[in-house]
């Protein structure tokens, strides 16, 4: 029987200019971003160039054990090397606001590639809306970390 990961990375694929839904969890669903420093610290480095390469985020949202992120690929890297980049900066800059050392996000995600007649701002504002659905917050202003390019 394959492990979790291993069922998750077969099939997987990275094409240039394709658009992903990707979701990863933190280790052992720890809620490490209900701490306002870590959860900005983390936010802050998701858009960051050195974090995405030439891929481009279209939308994303920080949940207190999750992460979704609706990104474009760039021409120069492959699919799993943007994702470790951006939970290895974030991972970096949570650990340093909560003062601790060790991982942060469990190794595996999920990614999903939109099909071209999927509707790229149907699936932002699914994802902006997880808090609202969640219960964290009653209006999705008052939630601070997400962003989404069309609003």
């Amino acid at each position: 029987m394959e492990s979790g990961q291993r069922a998750l990375r077969r099939g997987r694929h990275s094409q240039a200019g394709q658009v992903y839904l990707l979701t990863a969890v933190t280790l052992q669903r720890q809620p490490w971003f209900r701490d306002d420093a870590a959860a900005r610290a983390a936010a802050r480095s998701f858009g960051s160039q050195a974090s995405l390469g030439d891929a481009r985020l279209l939308a994303w949202v920080l949940m207190p054990d999750h992460a979704h992120w609706l990104l474009e690929l760039g021409e120069r890297d492959a699919l799993a090397q943007v994702v470790r980049r951006i939970k290895s900066f974030s991972a970096r800059s949570a650990n340093a606001a909560l003062q601790r050392l060790g991982p942060v996000w469990s190794e595996a995600y999920h990614d999903h590639a939109l099909r071209r007649e999927e509707d790229l701002r149907a699936v932002a504002r699914y994802i902006v809306m997880n808090p609202l659905r969640a219960g964290l917050v009653q209006r999705l202003g008052d939630y601070p970390y997400w962003n989404a390019i069309w609003l």
